[in-house]
């Protein structure tokens, strides 16, 4: 009887503390922005609020959320979170902008949230020390602290928390993943309920992602099986990088075929069959370019004919019928222009167009993620996100730790490794899964080498294999960079929003 006054007893203080999480409409300002067409989108703001009744770092664990004057569809309008995540950084919750997709989610008559969060930078004084608080999972545990909050408060927040779309670019857009992979999932409720998250759910109903780093215990290997056509060329490694290169290309065969991933029609893509896979994306990037007037050189390994070409096991499917050519999922559409005079992308010279890519951006030197004691000490943002609370990074690699100048003899620790397995999206993905959420818009600039094309299409193939509708498309001439052509993303958030 004892214990079951205690556990009373815990509960209702815990259910009182979550009354700080309450949302408060009277806190309220009026605001205008003035888009680059000159309209004036007026809304009202609700700043500064703490997402967690635990807050660890004032700074960054704070959301805002921005109502536009008129709503798109009353109580049933969507909620775009926007994170500026970026480098696995900290950011804080910042006012809708004219240029990127919070203001044109204003402009539409979307609610719109953007929430701080944690990062490798982000730091607090603990009793005379400086503990950095932005390691992993943290960063995601804000965001999806911050859904919780709009969930809980679904009834006082105009908008509809059961319609949440997060938008994210680069380290933002692998957060978008992991947010859209794992809602509810019980791996991160010890974390939430340390952080004071309110007791709801943290899923959400769409994910947009541009540019994701992610897959990041698989990314080095992936970055080095396509790129190491360059090794010797443009990228100029030395004899020491090379050999760092091709043992990491050599491990890549085993974890792509470990994917099991199909194409389009069915058809199982391994190691052998891959980069047709891959140029297959490409080809229908350029073939859109062809017809929408983007002047291609053959210099950089597009090879055109003026007849239709035959794809094999990699058909190409037509797009959506907005006339975009934006296709719902694999490449778009071959149609010709309506004067017929448009040339057919027919294949790719791989190597010569990854030469290419690598001549307009430099490659990252291998590895490219887990560098942290490899041939350099220097250590990546996403070996300190894997770090400790007093900034010391980590690898998080078996690869890395096996090849560490200093200390070869390291290993992975238990909880490290449950920290590296929550940290990708790629471990939630399967058919049926209710963590998962059903929509998704992904975006990789066709000459963004920032990561391994594998990763976004591995991303993109194995949700759409797992049944989950998928707006998948490589951008020509694209860079690593996000929230562009947002008349294709919003017709899109319209087109699964009604």
């Amino acid at each position: 009887m004892l214990a079951v006054c205690i556990a009373g007893g815990v509960e209702t203080a815990e259910a009182k503390s979550y009354e700080k999480l309450a949302f408060n409409p009277k806190e309220a300002k009026q605001a205008v922005l003035t888009m680059p067409s000159g309209e004036k989108v007026a809304y009202t703001a609700y700043e500064n609020i703490f997402y967690v009744t635990n807050v660890e770092d004032s700074v960054y664990q704070t959301l805002n959320i921005y109502v536009p004057e008129t709503l798109r569809n009353g109580d049933a309008t969507p909620i775009l979170i926007r994170t500026y995540i970026g480098g696995y950084m900290a950011t804080t919750a910042k006012s809708p902008s004219a240029s990127d997709a919070t203001g044109r989610a204003l402009k539409e008559g979307y609610v719109v949230c953007i929430p701080g969060s944690r990062g490798v930078n982000s730091t607090i004084d603990r009793n005379g020390k400086t503990i950095y608080t932005g390691t992993a999972p943290n960063g995601l545990l804000d965001l999806k602290a911050a859904i919780r909050y709009l969930r809980y408060n679904d009834a006082g927040i105009p908008g509809d928390a059961e319609k949440i779309i997060i938008d994210g670019t680069s380290a933002g857009g692998a957060m978008s993943a992991l947010v859209g992979s794992t809602g509810d999932r019980p791996e991160y409720d010890k974390y939430l309920r340390k952080m004071g998250a309110a007791p709801t759910s943290d899923k959400v109903f769409a994910a947009v992602c541009y540019c994701p780093i992610t897959d990041l215990n698989h990314a080095d290997m992936e970055y080095e099986w396509l790129y190491g056509c360059t090794n010797t060329g443009v990228r100029h490694l030395d004899a020491d990088q090379i050999t760092i290169s091709n043992e990491l290309a050599a491990e890549c065969p085993a974890y792509i075929n470990s994917l099991s991933l199909r194409n389009e029609a069915g058809n199982l893509i391994t190691a052998d069959n891959y980069k047709d896979y891959l140029k297959s994306f490409l080809i229908a990037s350029a073939q859109k370019a062809l017809e929408e007037g983007c002047e291609i050189p053959d210099t950089i390994g597009i090879i055109r004919y003026s007849e239709k070409p035959d794809l094999g096991d990699f058909p190409v499917r037509g797009g959506n019928d907005d006339g975009r050519g934006a296709p719902s999922f694999g490449p778009a559409g071959m149609r010709p222009m309506f004067n017929n005079k448009t040339d057919y992308v027919t294949d790719i010279d791989l190597d010569r167009y990854l030469t290419y890519v690598a001549t307009v951006t430099p490659l990252k030197t291998p590895p490219a993620f887990d560098q942290y004691g490899v041939l350099i000490d220097t250590p990546t943002p996403e070996n300190k996100v894997f770090g400790n609370e007093e900034g010391v990074p980590s690898n998080f690699t078996e690869f890395s730790l096996r090849h560490r100048l200093h200390d070869n003899a390291a290993t992975l620790g238990k909880d490290l490794m449950a920290r590296i397995y929550i940290m990708n999206p790629m471990n939630f993905i399967s058919e049926n899964a209710r963590s998962v959420a059903p929509h998704w818009f992904i975006r990789h600039g066709a000459k963004d080498r920032d990561t391994s094309f594998l990763v976004p299409i591995n991303l993109a193939t194995k949700l759409k294999n797992s049944g989950f509708d998928v707006n998948f498309f490589l951008p020509w001439n694209r860079p690593h960079s996000g929230d562009y052509n947002l008349d294709d993303l919003f017709t899109w958030i319209d087109s699964i929003s009604e």
